[in-house]
């Protein structure tokens, strides 16, 4: 009987080593991540959360904040160690502005949720930091920008081309015609 205690320490230990390094991995790989304080929430209210994280390409993580401290030393966003005290919830996404809106909007409609900061790679974010990278175009948004940019031009240079070499094909079409008649 006295393995027990020490086979359920082992067993504990292991799965705090498996959250460190899934967090780890979250802090190496988000493009953004905020930290936001959620005492209040109900279960309906997170779910909704998480569904808006997915819905944007990111996800929600409730972990312990002295595991996340562990898993942040040496990561790019390790500034926002500081935040993690308390009830903390981390929204992140790849794409480095995706969270935050995502975070934004849910702040806006649930006072229950605070948000703390957040960092996006190296650089840390106070609260208003995320508010601004909200409201920054996310990556679908640019690439559609950059394209209707190019876009836009190819089929001007593309009409202009084409009206004058038609012009230019009924011009010979006439001079042929006439040269046959003659």
């Amino acid at each position: 009987m006295s393995n027990i205690p020490n086979l359920e320490r082992t067993v504990d230990r292991a799965q705090k080593e498996k959250v460190v390094e899934e967090l780890g991995q979250i802090f190496e790989s988000s493009g953004v991540v905020v930290v936001a304080h959620y005492a209040g929430l109900t279960v309906a209210e997170m779910q909704d959360l998480r569904a808006r994280a997915r819905d944007a390409g990111g996800a929600v993580r409730v972990a312990k904040n002295r595991l996340a401290k562990i898993a942040l030393d040496g990561k790019p966003c390790e500034s926002i160690a500081d935040l993690l005290t308390g009830m903390t919830v981390l929204t992140y996404s790849e794409d480095p502005v995706a969270a935050a809106k995502v975070a934004e909007d849910f702040a806006k409609e649930n006072k229950k949720f605070e948000i703390l900061g957040g960092a996006m790679g190296e650089n840390a974010l106070d609260r208003k930091g995320v508010e601004t990278v909200s409201k920054m175009p996310s990556r679908e948004e640019l690439i559609a920008s950059i394209v209707g940019c190019i876009g836009a031009p190819a089929s001007n240079i593309a009409g202009a081309i084409g009206a004058p070499a038609s012009n230019i094909a009924s011009i010979l079409s006439t001079i042929e015609e006439k040269a046959e008649a003659a």
